[in-house]
C-alpha cells in the first residue's frame, strides 16, 4: 500500500533547538536522519523537513491560530510510550493532559501528548 502522506514541512523560529527537540522524539519513534539538520524520513518513506527562513515572520507558532494544529504519529507499543513520556521533559517536550495519561483522547485512545518549546504538539499514538 502507498503511503498516506508523502512529507511535512515544518517552518520553525529557532532552528538548532528545533532539531534537537523534533531529532531526539522522531529518532525514538524509529525515524532516521535523511538530510543531516534538516529531514528524517519514516520507514514507510514519509518524511519532515524542518527550516527557517530570514523572509519568515517572527510570530510564536500558536497551534489555535489557522495552520497545524498538532501532528500525531504512531508509536511501537505502551512501554516504548511510558519511556518518551519519562524521557520527553529532558529533551524540551512537556507534557500536555497529564492528569489524563495514557486516555486523554479517549478511554479508547492510547496516546501521550507532548509540546514542544516553539509550541508544538505532537500526539504519540499507539495503535
Amino acid at each position: 500500500m502507498a503511503r498516506a502522506l508523502h512529507h511535512l514541512d515544518l517552518w520553525v523560529a529557532d532552528h538548532p533547538v528545533a532539531m534537537a527537540e523534533w531529532g531526539w522524539l522522531l529518532g525514538e519513534i524509529g525515524w532516521e536522519v535523511d538530510i543531516e539538520g534538516a529531514s528524517w524520513v519514516h520507514p514507510d518513506g514519509t518524511y519532515l523537513f524542518m527550516e527557517h527562513s530570514v523572509d519568515q515572520v517572527e510570530e510564536p507558532h500558536d497551534r489555535m491560530r489557522p495552520g497545524l494544529n498538532h501532528l500525531a504519529v504512531t508509536v511501537a507499543d505502551r512501554a516504548l510510550l511510558d519511556r518518551l513520556r519519562a524521557e520527553s521533559t529532558a529533551h524540551g517536550w512537556h507534557e500536555m493532559f497529564a492528569d489524563r495519561y495514557p486516555h486523554a483522547g479517549g478511554d479508547e485512545h492510547v496516546a501521550l501528548y507532548v509540546e514542544n518549546s516553539e509550541g508544538f504538539e505532537v500526539e504519540l499514538v499507539v495503535e
